[in-house]
């Protein structure tokens, strides 16, 4: 399968300079401006009319990374969960004024969990079962839209959780998302497996990748390429898949470098 074009995810402030590397092949946008739960519950308008005179006549994919500041999908308490679902379906109203078809949404799961599965055995069920409760109406929504949720590896240390969840609720609107970054970090530090092993556990599940570098420390960001992942498998891993996934580089900083990035992973065989 040949890889899709690499997509960019970022803000409103760093979009000009690169508008036409953007525009001229239709990459993939995620716009981030919507990350926190002030953006979605304030007057979002203006920013997102701004995106829309920005975006005019793209032919490229366009996504949002949802809201995920304090945002636990899987929340025991039935009364905060119903303040996330209010969150994110704040999120899809903005992706939908944008023309979104994907928006991002954290996973939930962490190395604690994994850790302490024989000491608290019912957990992982009941992180299941709230998480879809709190994800029904927002699918609900998504499909109303023709947008897809996204639920992206953050401190997962067990690919196999977040697929588990993905399985269960069983809704053609939800899908995984894999941030190579986050994978790597949960590799170095929470003896989780190495990205590609998290992209071959996703399989055909996968439908979104965040493509950033790090060094097994921290969430860098890094631009791929500056940090120790391996991508010429990762990359290859993601060419067996069934369907293309998006692909989109999320770096931290240095925006006006990501073309000299993308030039040199195709020089490398690694992406266009």
């Amino acid at each position: 399968m040949d890889l899709p074009l690499l997509g960019l995810a970022l803000d409103y402030a760093d979009f000009a300079p690169l508008r036409d590397w953007i525009m001229g092949p239709g990459r993939a946008v995620e716009i981030q401006d919507f990350v926190t739960p002030a953006a979605v519950t304030g007057d979002w308008r203006p920013k997102a009319a701004a995106w829309a005179r920005a975006l005019a006549g793209h032919t490229g994919e366009i996504g949002i990374h949802g809201p995920f500041f304090g945002l636990d999908i899987a929340n025991p308490d039935p009364e905060l969960r119903a303040v996330i679902t209010t969150r994110l379906l704040q999120g899809l109203e903005i992706a939908e004024a944008l023309g979104g078809t994907h928006m991002v949404v954290h996973s939930p799961f962490t190395y604690w969990h994994v850790l302490n599965r024989r000491n608290y055995p019912d957990i992982h069920g009941q992180m299941l079962a709230a998480a879809a409760e709190c994800l029904a109406p927002v699918l609900a929504r998504a499909d109303g839209i023709g947008c897809t949720l996204m639920l992206e590896n953050i401190e997962d240390a067990d690919p196999a959780d977040r697929r588990a969840l993905v399985e269960t609720i069983n809704h053609p609107n939800l899908r995984l998302s894999i941030d190579t970054g986050h994978a790597e970090l949960a590799h170095g530090r929470y003896n989780a497996p190495p990205p590609v092993d998290f992209i071959s556990d996703a399989g055909a599940l996968l439908g979104h990748v965040h493509l950033q570098d790090a060094d097994g420390h921290a969430d860098r960001h890094w631009h791929p390429l500056e940090g120790r992942i391996h991508w010429a498998p990762v990359m290859a891993a993601l060419a067996r898949l069934p369907v293309p996934p998006r692909l989109i580089i999320e770096p931290r900083d240095r925006y006006a470098l990501i073309p000299q990035t993308v030039a040199r992973m195709q020089a490398l065989g690694l992406g266009c």
